[in-house]
């Protein structure tokens, strides 16, 4: 299934924490012009919902209640920053925007700022999934080493002849180089030597 383009916002459903009114209708008014449906919210409310995007206004922060943060975390986040400080930028730094707007708002910018933040979401997500493959190989290695030192000591085989066993093996067997290594660790099944 491919994802939705991060240009197209049609039909996606905001979370909106605006303060100032002429913001918020700035907002709506550019949500309306791109098909967005924005639903306010205070901090004061549970999320009752998952939403696509949330734009959460610096004067709400901190969200003191950790279920607001970790539904916040399911999706991309825009900042709309009133004041710089250092310690205004902190607050705003623990939701991780993946884009940000400067207040007081203008039409300008809204559109750029939500294709950013969706562009920015999936990308990290994407990076996300690449560090879970490359860690579960990591893992992976560790085990294959396992092997190979396992069948090197007990068949009197230099590493490569023995790794050439293992991948034999697993063809025979239909099975993945790790699997059979995962076997050979736990179970201590070896292969037989080539004669």
């Amino acid at each position: 299934m491919s994802r939705p383009s991060s240009f197209s916002l049609r039909g996606r459903k905001a979370l909106v924490a605006i303060k100032d009114e002429r913001d918020a209708t700035i907002v709506r008014r550019q949500f309306e012009r791109l098909g967005i449906e924005g639903v306010a919210w205070t901090p004061a409310e549970p999320v009752g919902f998952t939403p696509d995007l949330s734009l959460i206004d610096d004067e709400f922060l901190p969200l003191l209640q950790p279920a607001q943060r970790a539904s916040l975390a399911r999706s991309p986040v825009i900042a709309l920053l009133g004041t710089e400080t250092p310690s205004r930028l902190k607050l705003v730094f623990e939701l991780d925007p993946a884009s940000f707007l400067i207040k007081p708002l203008r039409s300008a910018g809204i559109y750029a700022a939500l294709v950013m933040a969706f562009e920015r979401s999936e990308r990290t997500s994407e990076l996300k999934q690449q560090i879970l493959k490359l860690e579960h190989r990591l893992k992976s290695r560790r085990v294959v080493l396992a092997a190979v030192l396992q069948v090197m000591h007990l068949h009197a085989l230099a590493e490569p002849a023995a790794f050439a066993l293992i991948r034999k093996a697993a063809m025979e067997q239909r099975k993945t180089i790790e699997e059979l290594s995962a076997e050979i660790t736990a179970k201590g099944m070896l292969p037989r030597a080539a004669g």
